[in-house]
């Protein structure tokens, strides 16, 4: 493993040189390369991207209110075109993942096989060819979850569409279900994978399986209120195919130790120096408030206090509290799908639809996945679920305050459920920018380099989903 991550980190400093203008490739980069190492490089970068707290890219613990800035607090406020923030995510999503995983297939394509691997290559190559196509699927999903229409139909192919349209999110969405189900399908185990580059499963084809069908989960789960028909035959699918139900079967990418290949988390907190995040305190009151024991994993304590002085750790600290030991940890895996997100998925699935099973033990399975996530015990898992019971009256508020809570460490995807169940009832700061109109913001508006690379079709795009604004929703968030 630690060959394959670094070659993709000695790749990185050729591949995103790609960014060019546009989101495809840029045509003065040599691809003669395996798909492995492209693999490996991929999956880096979309945990990367998932994972870090990096204000220049990923702020969602900021939106989220898990966590707050010290010394500087634009992107607290929501002022993320400072520092260009979509610009970064775009470069991020579609040169560094897709892009990898699009020059992977092409080499798969090409690729000759020997006389001695004539017999297996076919079903070796299906099994590769919906891996990353799996991930591509994760890509784009976080994509249009984030902006609304993107580049889809004519993304990653710069010969032909330089200046790419935006496809509507709903379509893409449409298409990336029939994408996950050809893929499941196609995933056929004892037929050969890819090797130790593939870091998240190491070609476990059963486990991918698994990953397939909770994607797929994610994706009905996500239309239930704009698409139920569509929803609820994803969702029984999903089920039927059979979803991560434990930590073993988790998405995780794992980091090391050393440089460059630790966690993003360790890079931004420990090794560039920066100290200056502390806990958000609606968050940390609402922790407090409801005891939970998890706030010990979550921040740095000081006699039982989580708004405390931090000992050990900058002056910066004295009156708040420090991201859990966690985040200073440098081989913390970085996570794509846990088997506590799907938990939740589940839970929601019964709530609306009835689908799988009664939804208050499946939330009770949820809180109790997470304690387990963060290695606390079932016994403090019943004691806190007496206290906080489902509640069918308003099962919203039920599963969105406690996804809140359990996607500490997932603030992308926390997000997302944030914006379809209305929980929890963030507020947005007084100090928050004018373009925000008051509000947590909803979406991320487009890159400023598309608005002046591809302008044509960014202004479709803008006037298509309503405005490009941090208030303009995703298709699927209606209420």
């Amino acid at each position: 493993m630690k060959n394959y991550i670094i070659i993709s980190s000695f790749f990185a400093l050729i591949l995103t040189g790609c960014t060019s203008d546009s989101v495809n490739d840029d045509p003065s980069v040599a691809y003669d390369m395996a798909p492995e190492p492209l693999l490996t490089y991929a999956e880096k970068e979309l945990s990367d991207y998932m994972t870090t707290p990096s204000v220049n890219e990923n702020n969602f613990r900021l939106t989220m209110q898990y966590w707050q800035e010290v010394t500087y607090v634009s992107e607290s406020n929501y002022n993320f075109t400072a520092r260009n923030v979509s610009n970064t995510v775009w470069a991020d999503t579609y040169v560094n993942v897709l892009n990898n995983l699009n020059k992977a297939k092409e080499l798969l394509e090409q690729y000759q096989p020997g006389a001695s691997e004539i017999s297996t290559w076919p079903a070796k190559k299906q099994n590769q060819m919906a891996i990353i196509d799996l991930l591509m699927v994760y890509t784009f999903q976080t994509l249009a979850d984030t902006f609304g229409d993107i580049p889809y139909t004519q993304a990653l192919n710069n010969a032909k569409f330089p200046l790419p349209v935006y496809d509507d999110d709903a379509r893409i969405y449409e298409s990336l279900i029939t994408r996950v189900k050809t893929d499941v399908q196609h995933l056929q185990e004892g037929e050969g994978t890819f090797g130790p580059g593939d870091i998240l499963y190491r070609g476990d084809i059963g486990k991918w399986k698994k990953f397939g069908n909770s994607l797929l989960l994610k994706l009905g789960i996500a239309v239930s209120d704009v698409n139920p028909g569509l929803a609820q035959s994803t969702i029984n699918a999903a089920i039927a195919g059979g979803v991560i139900t434990d930590q073993s079967q988790n998405a995780v990418f794992r980091y090391q130790t050393e440089t460059p290949n630790f966690n993003p988390l360790y890079e931004n907190l420990v090794n560039s120096g920066r100290n200056d995040f502390f806990g958000g305190k609606p968050f940390i009151d609402y922790l407090n408030t409801t005891s939970d024991p998890r706030v010990s994993k979550y921040f740095q304590d000081v006699d039982g206090v989580y708004i405390g002085q931090v000992i050990g750790l900058p002056g910066i600290f004295s009156d708040f509290s420090a991201p859990g030991i966690f985040a200073y940890t440098p081989e913390t895996a970085g996570n794509l799908i846990t088997s506590t997100e799907v938990a939740f998925y589940l839970a929601e699935a019964a709530a609306r639809f009835g689908i799988g099973g009664s939804p208050e033990p499946l939330y009770n399975t949820a809180v109790l996945a997470s304690f387990q996530e963060w290695g606390i015990s079932s016994q403090d898992a019943q004691n806190y679920l007496q206290d906080h019971a489902y509640n069918a009256a308003n099962w919203k508020k039920s599963i969105g305050e406690q996804a809140w809570v359990a996607m500490y460490n997932q603030p992308v995807v926390s997000w997302n459920f944030y914006r379809r169940l209305d929980y929890p009832a963030l507020q947005a700061p007084p100090t928050a920018i004018a373009n925000a109109g008051g509000k947590v913001p909803v979406r991320l508006q487009y890159p400023t380099l598309e608005a002046t690379t591809n302008g044509a079709n960014y202004n479709k795009a803008a006037t298509a989903i309503g405005g490009d604004k941090l208030t303009t929703k995703v298709f699927w968030d209606v209420h």
